[in-house]
């Protein structure tokens, strides 16, 4: 066999592995492996649950479900053009008064539709369910992850570490936090305008933020990336070696699917009374109404 030969064997090899585990990060894969993850879990029971009660907030929308699980999902306002207008908004609406008493199996389908509504009715709906097994099985996880309540990412890092950080989406919170540690950072978002003026000369296009995060030591990414399918390539382009952390309530889920595409720790939010953040969120609530009183902060950290 010529060297020639070898060397194009090897390089077909190389470029069918790339390929195979590029087609892991395709958008929505993430929700479709963890969908069909609840779906093994919970078996026939899951022929049984319904939607009890939707709320579509400003901020949040909330799903409660027939065995008493709940959980929410950032509304995507801004992606919903046709809202300034009902005949036209009508369209990207979910069946609305028709909700309750839904099928969970048939809310599934809406992780599909390029509604975005829709979408964060089903996201919501894998977080509550991932919230059941949570409840009902106290050792979920063991030996693959645990979940700690709050919310202090940095405390399970060595920031000494860390010599360039990337944020993708304007996560207020962490940002003020890196300038507090003096941590150098960098700043993707879509919607410039959210940004400070001081914080400007941190922002990088999106042209450029694969080559940022592929040298970045810390990556916090806004869960909502879930909701535009954007997520899996931003995790294709991070640094293996990278603390990569996912934030805010759209994703508090099983953790599996995120894991295994670079993830190191999920940091949402679990519901522990649903009808009290379900009546906040239907008075146009947000975080800071619900936080610590209806739903607890929580950290699902690899292990």
């Amino acid at each position: 066999m010529s060297s020639e030969f070898q060397a194009r064997n090897q390089v077909e090899k190389s470029f069918d592995l790339y390929s195979a585990e590029k087609d892991r990060y395709q958008g929505g894969s993430i929700l479709q492996e963890t969908k069909d993850r609840l779906i093994d879990r919970y078996g026939e029971k899951l022929d049984n649950l319904t939607l009890d009660r939707v709320v579509i907030g400003i901020f949040y929308t909330g799903v409660l479900l027939s065995d008493g699980s709940s959980g929410i999902c950032f509304t995507p306002i801004k992606a919903i053009p046709e809202s300034v207008c009902c005949p036209s908004s009508a369209r990207a609406m979910p069946r609305a008064g028709r909700l309750k008493g839904m099928k969970v199996t048939d809310i599934f389908q809406y992780l599909t539709q390029p509604a975005p509504i829709k979408r964060a009715i089903a996201i919501a709906t894998l977080n509550a369910l991932s919230d059941g097994i949570w409840r009902n099985n106290p050792e979920e996880g063991a030996g693959k992850y645990r979940i700690e309540e709050g919310d202090d990412i940095f405390s399970i890092v060595d920031l000494d570490s860390i010599k360039k950080a990337v944020i993708v989406g304007a996560l207020i919170p962490v940002i003020k936090s890196f300038k507090e540690k003096e941590i150098p950072y960098r700043i993707a978002e879509l919607d410039i305008r959210t940004l400070k003026e001081e914080e400007l000369p941190f922002f990088v296009s999106q042209e450029d933020l694969p080559g940022e995060l592929s040298t970045a030591d810390m990556v916090i990414i806004s869960g909502t990336t879930l909701l535009n399918d954007t997520l899996e390539s931003i995790l294709f382009s991070c640094n293996p070696a990278a603390n990569i952390m996912l934030i805010g309530p759209t994703a508090t889920m099983l953790p599996e699917s995120f894991f295994s595409r670079k993830v190191t720790v999920l940091a949402g939010n679990r519901v522990v009374i649903p009808e009290k953040i379900l009546d906040v969120l239907i008075e146009g609530g947000s975080g800071y109404h619900f936080y610590g009183d209806s739903s607890r902060k929580v950290m699902i950290i690899k292990e």
